[in-house]
C-alpha cells in the first residue's frame, strides 16, 4: 500500500508541474456518442489573447503494441468495458476466478497456437498476471495523461492500477505504471499481495531513421496457500448448514504455505533505417534492427512443517522448494518495405538460458540434475502485404542449433468482403519441448522429484482457424487442432500425487464460438457461446462441452448525455466435466478423471455510468449463489465465490 500511496503522490506531482510548466489551463472533454469518442483537449494561453486555440484530440493519444500496432485510448463506456474490468483487465471468458482476487484462475478453454521454440519456466497458474514481453505497450501523447484505476478487492484490501505517460518532445516518451493488490479473501490463510512495476520508453529521431523501444518491468506475485477445503467439510459447504456461511470457520488442509513468483526484466529494441522512404510513392525500407533482453525469475514454495497433503519430505520443517530462470535474448533482423512486395523480415535469434537449483537429488540410486544450460540459435522471418480488400501475413521460426529442437509456422490471410463483414483464415504449426517444469523438478517432498529431459519428446500441435466478424450476422469463430506428445500433469492414484505425464496419442480438439448482439431500443441482449469437443484424447484434456455468458442490459444518456448509464444482469455458465485440480507446490493445474464439476449459474447485476472521463462499475457478483444451490467450485475443493457487492472506477486524467 505505501508504494502504491507513493506512486500515486509521484503520478499527481508529475502531473502538477508539468501543469505549471506548459501554462495548460483546463481539460475540455466532450463525448458525443458512445462508440465514437471525440474528447478534445483545449489549451488556451492566458497571457496572450491573440494566440489560436490548440487542441489534441482524443486519436493523438496513441497506444503502440509489442507488434507496432497503433489504437488510441479509449474513454468510452461499453460492455466490452464491462467483461475486461477485473483484476486482469482482460475479458476472462473462458476462465473461472477462485475465491481471493489474485489468486489463479481455472481455464475453461485451451488455446494451442503457438509461436515458440524453447520451454516455458512452469508455474503457469502464477502467470495470468504476470507481464510478459508482448504485453508491453508504448506511447505517443500530445500532452501527459494517465489513467486510475480502483476495484475493491475481499476483506481488507483492495487492487490499484496507476498509469502516467508523457511525451517530453515529439521525439522521446515515457511511462510509468504500478498494479498493487492486497486481498485477506473469505477463507483462511488465502491472502493474496502482487506488485507489477512497468517503465518504458519510446523514442525516434526527428528524421525517424532511429528508433528505439525499451522496457523494465519488475513484479512480485505472492499467495498464501491452503490446500482447499478438506474432503470432510464439502457435505458442510454443499448444504448451505448456516454455521458455516461465515467462510473463515473451514479448516482448509493446510495452513502454513505459501508461493511467489517474482521475476525482472530489461527489454531494448532498435532499429536503424538504412533507406528511408522518399514519399507515398516510393516506399522501400530497409531497415537493420537489434533487440536484446534479460529475464531474472524464481519460483517459491515454503511450509512451515510438513504436510501429508503432499506425501512424505526429506525433512520434517522448514519446507523450501525455489527454482530459478535466467535468459538472455539477443535478436538482429533485416526489415524490407515495398509498396509492391509488402514487408519482409529476416531474422537470426541468440538464446542462452539457464534453469534450475542449487543442489542435485539422490532418490532410490538415481540422480535427478539440478541445472539444464544452453544455448541456441535460431533463424526465423515473417512477410505481410496488403492487397487492396486482402491481407496476408505470415512468420516462421527454427532453432538451428542447441539442445533443444523447436520450429513453428505461422500464415493468416484477411479478406474485408464489405464494411460489415470480415473472414480470416489462420493456420499454426508448431513443435516444441515441454516447459521446464515437466522435464525436471526438485522439491523437499520424495513425489515431486523427477528428471525427463531425456525421455520426454517434443510436443506437437497443428490448428487450423477460421473467423467471421459481421455486426449484422455474428462473430464466428472455428478451429480445429491435433496434439502429439501433450504433456500435462495428472493426479497418480498409486502415490497420491500429482506427476508430469505425456500421452502417446493423439489429441483432436475442435471449438466453435459464436457471439451475437440483438438489439431493441435501449436494450441489448449481448450472447456470447461456445462448444467444445475432445476426441482421442478425453481423458488426458478436459474441457467443458459448453460456455455461455448472455447479459441483458439497458443503456442510455441522461441530464443533457452528461451522464451515460449501463444497467443489466450477466449469466454465465458451463457445463459440468472432470474439472482440472490444482496443487499449490507446482502452482499447477492437473487432469483429474474422479470429480464432475460445473453446471452451475453465475448471475452478476451490475450499474455501469460514465461521466466525462470517469467509468464508475458497481456490481452485484453470484447474487443467486444462495438460492441455487452451494455446489459451485473454481477447481476440486476450492469453492467459487459467494454472493459480494464491489466497486470500482476508472479515471483518466488530460493535461
Amino acid at each position: 500500500m505505501k508504494k502504491i500511496l507513493c506512486l500515486l503522490f509521484t503520478i499527481l506531482s508529475c502531473q502538477f508541474i508539468i501543469s505549471q510548466n506548459q501554462k495548460l489551463n483546463k481539460l475540455k472533454a466532450r463525448q458525443t456518442q458512445v462508440g465514437t469518442d471525440t474528447t478534445q483537449v483545449s489549451r488556451k494561453s492566458t497571457s496572450n489573447k491573440n494566440i489560436k486555440n490548440k487542441e489534441a484530440t482524443i486519436d493523438l493519444y496513441k497506444i503502440i503494441s509489442f507488434h507496432r500496432d497503433t489504437t488510441f485510448v479509449d474513454t468510452t463506456l461499453s460492455l466490452k468495458k464491462d467483461y475486461k474490468f477485473n483484476y486482469l483487465r482482460k475479458d476472462n471468458f473462458n476462465l473461472i476466478s477462485f475465491s481471493n482476487l489474485g489468486q489463479t484462475y481455472n481455464t475453461l478453454s485451451e488455446d494451442f497456437q503457438n509461436t515458440h521454440t524453447l520451454p516455458l519456466f512452469g508455474a503457469r497458474a502464477r502467470h495470468f498476471n504476470y507481464i510478459e514481453i508482448e504485453d508491453v505497450n508504448y506511447y505517443n501523447v500530445p500532452t501527459p495523461f494517465t489513467e486510475l484505476f480502483y476495484k475493491s478487492a475481499f476483506e481488507q484490501g483492495q487492487v490499484l492500477d496507476a498509469f502516467f505517460t508523457v511525451n517530453t518532445s515529439k521525439q522521446f516518451n515515457f511511462s510509468i505504471a504500478y498494479k498493487g493488490l492486497r486481498s485477506l479473501g473469505k477463507y483462511q490463510h488465502i491472502l493474496t499481495s502482487t506488485g507489477n512495476f512497468s517503465f518504458t520508453s519510446n523514442y525516434k529521431t526527428k528524421n525517424e531513421r532511429y528508433q528505439l523501444r525499451a522496457h523494465i518491468v519488475t513484479q512480485d506475485l505472492l499467495n498464501q496457500e491452503n490446500g482447499g477445503l478438506k474432503d470432510s467439510d464439502i457435505a458442510n459447504f454443499e448444504t448451505g448448514d448456516p454455521e458455516f456461511l461465515d467462510r473463515s470457520v473451514f479448516d482448509p488442509n493446510f495452513q502454513n504455505a505459501e508461493n511467489i513468483l517474482k521475476g525482472k526484466r530489461f527489454y531494448l529494441d532498435q532499429r536503424y533505417n538504412l533507406i528511408q522512404a522518399k514519399d507515398s510513392i516510393n516506399t522501400n525500407i530497409i531497415a537493420l534492427g537489434n533487440t536484446i533482453s534479460f529475464e531474472d525469475k524464481y519460483f517459491q514454495f515454503t511450509q512451515s512443517t510438513e504436510n501429508s497433503f503432499f506425501g512424505t519430505a526429506f525433512r520434517s520443517n522448514n519446507i523450501k522448494d525455489k527454482v530459478s530462470l535466467e535468459n538472455f535474448y539477443n535478436r538482429f533482423y533485416l526489415n524490407y518495405q515495398n509498396n509492391l512486395l509488402g514487408e519482409i523480415n529476416f531474422n537470426v535469434d541468440y538464446n542462452n538460458y539457464n534453469y534450475g537449483y542449487d543442489s542435485v537429488v539422490i532418490l532410490n540410486d538415481e540422480t535427478i540434475i539440478n541445472r539444464i544450460k544452453g544455448n541456441t540459435v535460431a533463424i526465423g522471418g515473417s512477410y505481410k502485404k496488403k492487397f487492396n480488400e486482402f491481407e496476408l501475413y505470415g512468420d516462421f521460426g527454427v532453432n538451428v542449433s542447441g539442445d533443444f529442437e523447436g520450429n513453428f509456422l505461422n500464415a493468416s490471410g484477411l479478406y474485408n468482403i464489405n464494411e460489415d463483414l470480415l473472414l480470416k483464415a489462420s493456420f499454426n504449426s508448431s513443435s516444441k519441448a515441454p516447459n521446464f517444469n515437466h522435464l525436471l523438478f526438485q522439491s523437499d517432498y520424495i513425489n515431486y522429484n523427477w528428471d525427463n529431459i531425456n525421455s520426454f519428446k517434443n510436443i506437437s500441435t497443428q490448428q487450423i482457424a477460421f473467423q467471421l466478424h459481421s455486426n449484422r450476422i455474428a462473430n464466428i469463430s472455428l478451429d480445429y487442432t491435433t496434439i502429439n506428445n501433450h504433456t500435462f500433469f495428472s493426479w497418480q492414484n498409486t502415490i497420491s500425487s500429482v506427476k508430469p505425464m505425456q500421452y502417446d496419442g493423439v489429441v483432436d480438439y475442435l471449438r466453435v464460438k459464436l457471439n451475437k448482439e440483438i438489439k431493441y431500443r435501449n436494450f441489448t441482449l449481448d450472447n456470447t457461446i461456445m462448444y467444445q469437443k475432445v476426441t482421442n484424447g478425453e481423458e488426458v484434456l478436459n474441457v467443458p462441452e459448453v460456455i455461455s455468458r448472455n447479459t441483458l442490459y439497458y443503456a442510455n444518456h441522461f441530464f443533457k448525455k452528461a451522464l451515460y448509464l449501463q444497467t443489466g444482469i450477466t449469466l454465465n455458465y458451463f457445463t459440468k466435466y472432470n474439472m482440472n485440480g490444482y496443487d499449490p507446490l507446482l502452482a499447477e493445474f492437473y487432469t483429474q478423471n474422479e470429480t464432475k464439476l460445473g453446471s452451475f449459474p453465475r448471475l452478476d447485476f451490475f450499474i455501469n455510468a460514465k461521466i466525462r472521463q470517469t467509468r464508475i462499475y458497481l456490481k452485484a457478483e453470484h447474487f443467486n449463489s444462495a438460492f441455487t444451490g452451494y455446489k459451485y467450485y473454481s477447481a476440486p475443493n476450492y469453492p467459487y465465490r459467494d454472493f459480494t457487492v464491489r466497486f470500482g472506477i476508472v479515471w483518466n486524467f488530460f493535461l
